[in-house]
């Protein structure tokens, strides 16, 4: 059996447009200067204590604990809005049917959102019961310290050398690596592909079409490597 884990948003949902209209909220509800689009996507993946203490590293003594209730105040009144500001990519959900249905795959998810955040996207997408495992901000350190995998790992009952990371930044696939796994980088999200190339990433895709065969790959390159080395 083969474990798939992918990162949520940047991967599976476009979320910037909800991510950076609630940071600027959070700030200047603080009142604080917002930081810049660019910054703001460059810490999406990192859990939001330390997602905030990035943004203020130049602001001595930031109320970083009023920015992350700030944030997930205006997180929360937006996704009560009708506008749908975190939408699948193409073909995501497509992708994410093909493989769980294939009997030699189990699915999960290990994302920076807390799991209420999660919770929400699966239900709007009907795919909460594709996913084995679930792992957010509120069960283990921020990325790219590898817990989050290897507790994932753990509950799915599959080893780190039939696991694939499938995610969008730099911190995905340093955690990817640190767990033992293989990762897969995904070119449409918010981290340069030469960034995800130098962090590790053992392939890169630039759409969900290509995944699942990228996915099937990596396991057969990484097997033949094991089997030459023994």
């Amino acid at each position: 059996m083969y474990l798939v884990l992918f990162d949520c948003d940047g991967t599976l949902v476009d979320s910037q447009a909800m991510i950076v209209t609630a940071m600027d909220h959070a700030f200047r509800d603080t009142g604080l200067v917002p930081p810049t689009r660019a910054a703001t996507l460059s810490i999406v993946g990192l859990s939001l204590p330390v997602a905030m203490t990035a943004l203020t590293a130049a602001t001595p003594g930031a109320p970083v604990a009023a920015l992350v209730d700030a944030y997930r105040a205006a997180f929360h009144r937006l996704r009560s809005e009708p506008v749908d500001r975190e939408p699948p990519y193409p073909g995501a959900l497509a992708a994410i049917d093909a493989l769980s249905a294939r009997p030699d795959v189990l699915l999960g998810v290990v994302t920076g959102k807390s799991r209420r955040g999660l919770d929400g996207i699966l239900a709007r997408h009907a795919i909460a019961d594709r996913f084995v495992t679930l792992k957010t901000a509120d069960d283990a350190p921020s990325k790219p310290d590898p817990t989050m995998v290897r507790l994932a790992l753990a509950e799915a009952g599959v080893a780190a050398e039939r696991t694939v990371v499938v995610g969008d930044t730099t911190f995905d696939i340093e955690m990817a690596r640190a767990a033992g796994t293989l990762a897969i980088g995904v070119s449409w999200g918010y981290h340069p592909v030469a960034q995800l190339q130098a962090a590790g990433a053992h392939r890169l895709v630039d759409d969900f079409e290509a995944l699942p065969a990228a996915i099937t790959d990596v396991f057969a390159e990484d097997a033949a490597r094991r089997l030459v080395t023994t």
